[in-house]
């Protein structure tokens, strides 16, 4: 807002009572006056900035610059290099000492804020590693010794077995894996061992012998094996691929992907007999029962699979299935 004049030529062209014109006049004056004080005001705030800036560092200067300061003012001048050593090492004694009560001061605001925030998120159950995270990149290393872990306070008498436990759980779950480890060391030896096998080769009529093999071996190895040995008896083999062989064990198939092993562990039955024997004998036993199947072992054959093809209509070939561990042919039991 511009104060109003007061000029004698200004205040002729007023019109209105002679009050009026006073009141207006006293206005103006008080105006001019407010605006004299502002701009006393603007200039002592400048006045107050410049000085304020001048005197930044005092205001703010440390402990440390001080010390230099009465070093450099104690020194001016001609002094003894003993005596300036000795000044010297006092100036340095005290910022020392300075920097030690600092860290003192800092570690203990630390500590104390610590404890305020601990005892503040005390309620909150994922807060705690969350605030122990925070505070590892603030505290040193040295300032504070390590946590302990907290002691259970579960009632020694009463029975927790049914209860979640991490430590029980991690320890049977060891004993599983060694047992698994002495398991799987056990079937390897077992795999190992060496079994007599009585086999036949069927053109028609029957060719039987005696191979020696490892219980882990499987049938399609087995077939190749016997396939070497017959080759030079027999030339219609020497041409023939081990996967153009058929095993024939109590009138069903074997499939080549089966071993030994897994059939004297299954202890898997044919239609007429038993899997896992593999020799040739006959049931000697005097009972004549019916119920209780015969202990006979009959001779493996090995045919071609074009021989199959050829008779696969006619007795016996026609009564041979391939294998299922899931099919229960008959009532088996051996006594």
């Amino acid at each position: 807002r511009e104060s109003l004049p007061i000029s004698g030529q200004r205040m002729a062209h007023y019109k209105g009572s002679v009050g009026d014109g006073n009141r207006a006049a006293k206005l103006a004056r008080e105006r001019e006056a407010q605006k004299i004080k502002f701009q006393e005001l603007q200039q002592s705030i400048r006045d107050e900035n410049k000085g304020g800036l001048k005197s930044m560092d005092k205001m703010f200067k440390t402990h440390s610059t001080a010390v230099e300061d009465r070093f450099k003012a104690s020194t001016v001048g001609l002094v003894s290099a003993k005596d300036f050593k000795k000044k010297r090492e006092l100036a340095e004694t005290a910022i020392q000492n300075e920097k030690r009560i600092r860290e003192r001061a800092m570690a203990k605001i630390r500590k104390r804020r610590k404890k305020d925030r601990k005892r503040a998120l005390a309620s909150l159950s994922f807060a705690a590693d969350d605030d122990e995270e925070a505070e590892d990149d603030d505290d040193e290393p040295s300032s504070f010794a390590p946590m302990q872990k907290k002691k259970s306070k579960k009632c020694p008498f009463v029975d927790t077995s049914f209860l979640p436990d991490k430590e029980r759980e991690e320890e049977e779950i060891r004993m599983r894996q060694e047992l698994a480890r002495e398991w799987k060391g056990k079937q390897s030896e077992m795999k190992k061992e060496l079994i007599e096998v009585t086999y036949s080769y069927w053109d028609g009529t029957g060719h039987r012998r005696n191979i020696t093999v490892k219980k882990g071996l499987t049938i399609v190895k087995f077939l190749e094996k016997c396939r070497r040995e017959l080759q030079e008896e027999f030339h219609e083999l020497r041409g023939v691929s081990p996967e153009n062989l058929m095993y024939i064990k109590e009138d069903v198939i074997i499939p080549h992907t089966y071993t030994f092993y897994d059939l004297i562990v299954s202890k898997a039955r044919g239609k007429s007999g038993p899997l896992f024997h593999f020799d040739v004998h006959d049931d000697v036993r005097l009972l004549q029962d019916s119920r209780i199947e015969k202990d006979e072992s009959h001779a493996g054959k090995i045919i071609t699979r074009a021989y199959y093809e050829r008779n696969k209509h006619i007795f016996p070939v026609n009564r041979w299935e391939v294998y299922d561990p899931n099919k229960k042919y008959e009532k088996y039991t051996i006594k």
